[in-house]
């Protein structure tokens, strides 16, 4: 079939004449369709701009969630899968915390500790030519004593003394160990004796109240 373009596009340039004043349902059909086309290209842009694109976004962060809660829910699943490993494994922990804390003396007990000391050298024969507690070194969860000692004796009888000290109830141990000989041939063992408490409640509650006073420096630096 043969169409006629000039003919075509002057019949379709003749529907968009003399349509103002008319009722758009009276015009020719190519308006009509031109207009209802316009119509739908706006309710689109509009519903996308003012609906649809929060939806999108809701969309996408809704699928985010469900990645992080699927990634936790694996997570979860495979502790629970080794809940009685873990609860086996932190068993095992509280005893050897237990175990390590009877090791530790209070503060009431240090008296007596020092005492064993002294007696473990003397028991081996050794002389004590220094013995001196040094000021308490308070840490994060314990408290730190280092003692001064001198002792002299024969070799056997120092080694004996220092196995002593490793085999004590309580946690003691010999630091920076320097051994010589004297002028009369005995042997002097020169050495920090370091032994470990509990905090009492006053030193827990002087520190808890110094790192409180720090954050409390740190926050007013940094709005400052």
């Amino acid at each position: 079939m043969n169409i006629d373009i000039k003919e075509f596009f002057a019949d379709l340039g003749a529907q968009f004449e003399g349509l103002q004043g008319r009722h758009p349902g009276l015009w020719p059909l190519a308006p009509r369709l031109l207009c209802a086309a316009g119509v739908m290209a706006a309710v689109l842009v509009a519903g996308y701009f003012l609906y649809w694109s929060g939806q999108f976004e809701e969309q996408d962060s809704l699928a985010q969630q469900e990645t992080t809660l699927r990634d936790a829910y694996k997570s979860k699943m495979a502790q629970a899968i080794n809940l009685d490993a873990l609860e086996a494994q932190q068993q095992q922990v509280n005893r050897y915390v237990e175990r390590l804390e009877k090791q530790l003396p209070s503060k009431a007990d240090m008296d007596a500790l020092l005492s064993d000391i002294n007696q473990a050298g003397l028991g081996r024969g050794l002389q004590f030519e220094l013995f001196k507690p040094r000021q308490v070194e308070v840490k994060d969860y314990y408290a730190e004593l280092p003692i001064d000692i001198k002792v002299t004796g024969r070799y056997h009888d120092i080694g004996e003394f220092a196995g002593d000290m490793a085999k004590m109830s309580r946690i003691v141990t010999l630091n920076n160990l320097a051994l010589s000989t004297d002028k009369d041939g005995t042997l002097s063992l020169d050495a920090v004796a370091k032994t470990f408490r509990y905090l009492d409640q006053d030193e827990l509650d002087a520190q808890a109240k110094a790192r409180k006073a720090k954050k409390k420096g740190a926050k007013k630096e940094g709005s400052a």
